[in-house]
């Protein structure tokens, strides 16, 4: 589990096939779950500056590999007795995001990204979501895409500085929202197949199961 709060900028020192070496002032043991650019990835090396991770398929093929090159946003995992600043975050990347426009004001910068329906509809006004490791919280929803504000402290402190209209970014959706989502659709699939119509006592019902 992370919280979604950056604790360093590392270094991509190679991608060779799965092994990402990575140059950090964090020292990690073997076996130990990092976030980089919000996926969890499990140390299999240590380096004299730094550590080796591995991507398996799955993970290359949900994430934005070209952002695994220069900098990336680092999380150790969280510890029991740690403060939950962000939201819970599981390091398990929902699919790709694409900036789609940056609008600067007096306090702040609006980014919108635009995602895929299937991860949208598990986004919330003020909920919270997760890009490229950062806990984020989605101000709107619209047709396509969500607008999030990030402050000056977050931009400062993150690489979303540097991030450009068309900078593709790996989104984690808040992980209650994808487990509600999965069991009432899986209450309607077992309503639909007893060929029953899911009335709205049969929401009620669904909703008060949780």
């Amino acid at each position: 589990m992370f919280t979604g709060l950056v604790r360093e900028f590392g270094k991509v020192k190679s991608l060779q096939g799965a092994k990402l070496s990575i140059q950090a002032k964090h020292r990690a043991n073997i076996g130990d779950s990092i976030a980089v650019n919000g996926a969890c990835l499990t140390t299999i090396a240590l380096l004299s500056d730094g550590f080796v991770v591995e991507l398996s398929e799955e993970t290359q093929a949900k994430v934005a590999l070209e952002s695994y090159q220069g900098l990336v946003h680092i999380e150790p995992a969280m510890r029991l007795n740690d403060r939950l600043d962000g939201h819970i975050v599981q390091g398990h990347i929902d699919g790709i995001g694409v900036i789609s426009a940056i609008e600067a004001h007096s306090v702040g910068v609006d980014f919108f990204i635009a995602i895929d329906s299937h991860i949208l509809e598990l986004c919330v006004p003020k909920g919270s979501i997760a890009l490229n490791g950062i806990s984020l919280t989605i101000n709107a929803i619209c047709d396509s895409a969500l607008r999030l504000t990030l402050i000056p402290h977050t931009l400062n402190n993150t690489l979303f500085s540097q991030y450009k209209v068309g900078t593709r970014l790996n989104v984690e959706t808040d992980c209650l929202a994808r487990m509600v989502k999965h069991f009432l659709d899986s209450k309607v699939k077992n309503v639909e197949s007893r060929g029953s119509l899911l009335s709205w006592e049969a929401v009620d019902r669904i909703l008060g199961s949780y």
